[in-house]
C-alpha cells in the first residue's frame, strides 16, 4: 500500500500554511516527499475561491478588521469560505496518476472520509446533488475544495486544498454569519458540538479521522503516524 505523512500543524495563518503547500507539492511532484496529509487550525479568514463572487463577503474592511478576519482570494475551486478555530482543515497533497483519473471521484472521496467520521458518533452525513460537501439534514458541516496542480515531472496531478470539518460550536457564529457561505443562501451550517451535545477537541478529532481517510484512499498509515507529529514547518 502507499505510504501518506500525516502531520498536526496546530493554529497557523492561512498565508503561512497556503504557501507551505505550494512547498510541498512540488516536492511531491518531484517524489521528493510522499504522499502528505496536513491536519490544523486557522486563524479567523474568509478565503475566495475561482468562483469569484465577492458579493457574497457581507462585512466591510472595517468590520474585518474589528473582527480580526483575514480575507485570502486563491486558487481553489468553489466559492468563498469561512476558517477559523474550533474548525479541522484537512489538506491532502496527493499524487494522481492522469491514466483514469477521475476528478469528481476525488471529491467524493474526500465527503466519503467526513462521513465515515460522523457515523463513530452515530450522525448520519450526507449529500446534496448540486453541492460539494457534507451535510447533516439541511445544515453544512463540512466545506470542500480543491487544486488539482499538473506535475511538471510525471504525468499526472498533485492536490491541494481540502476539507474544512466545524467541530466546535463556536465556529457557526464566529465567521459564517459574515459571508453567504460557499453562495448557499437557503441553507445553513452545523458543527459536530452541536449535533453531539458534548465538549469537543479538534485535535482528537483529527486522531479519529486518520484512519477514515486512509482507508478511502487506500494508504497505509504507520502507528506514530498517530501522534501527528509537526515536523513539517
Amino acid at each position: 500500500m502507499k505510504r501518506l505523512e500525516i502531520e498536526w500543524l496546530a493554529r497557523i495563518n492561512y498565508g503561512d500554511a497556503w504557501e507551505l503547500q505550494k512547498k510541498l507539492v512540488k516536492e511531491i511532484d518531484r517524489e521528493e516527499r510522499a504522499d502528505s496529509l496536513l491536519l490544523l487550525e486557522h486563524t479567523p479568514t474568509y478565503t475566495i475561491g475561482t468562483d469569484r463572487h465577492p458579493e457574497h463577503l457581507l462585512y466591510g474592511k472595517e468590520e474585518l478588521e474589528r473582527r480580526g478576519i483575514s480575507v485570502y482570494e486563491i486558487d481553489r475551486g468553489g466559492d468563498i469560505t469561512y476558517h477559523g478555530p474550533g474548525q479541522l482543515v484537512g489538506y491532502p497533497m496527493l499524487y494522481l496518476e492522469a491514466a483514469g483519473l477521475d476528478l469528481h471521484k476525488y471529491l467524493r472521496n474526500l465527503e466519503d472520509v467526513i462521513i465515515k467520521l460522523l457515523a463513530e458518533f452515530d450522525i448520519q452525513g450526507g449529500r446534496k446533488p448540486e453541492y460539494t460537501g457534507v451535510w447533516v439534514g439541511d445544515r453544512k458541516i463540512a466545506a470542500i475544495g480543491v487544486k488539482f496542480n499538473k506535475a511538471r515531472s510525471r504525468r499526472g496531478f498533485v492536490t491541494s486544498h481540502g476539507f474544512a470539518f466545524n467541530v466546535k460550536q463556536n465556529v457557526e457564529q464566529d465567521g459564517f454569519q459574515g459571508i453567504i457561505p460557499c453562495g448557499i443562501q437557503e441553507f445553513g451550517v452545523t458543527s459536530l458540538e452541536t449535533l453531539t451535545g458534548k465538549e469537543l477537541r479538534v485535535e482528537d478529532i483529527s486522531r479519529l479521522i486518520v484512519p477514515h481517510f486512509a482507508e478511502v484512499f487506500g494508504y497505509e498509515v504507520p502507528i506514530e503516524g498517530a501522534t501527528l507529529c509537526s515536523s513539517t514547518k
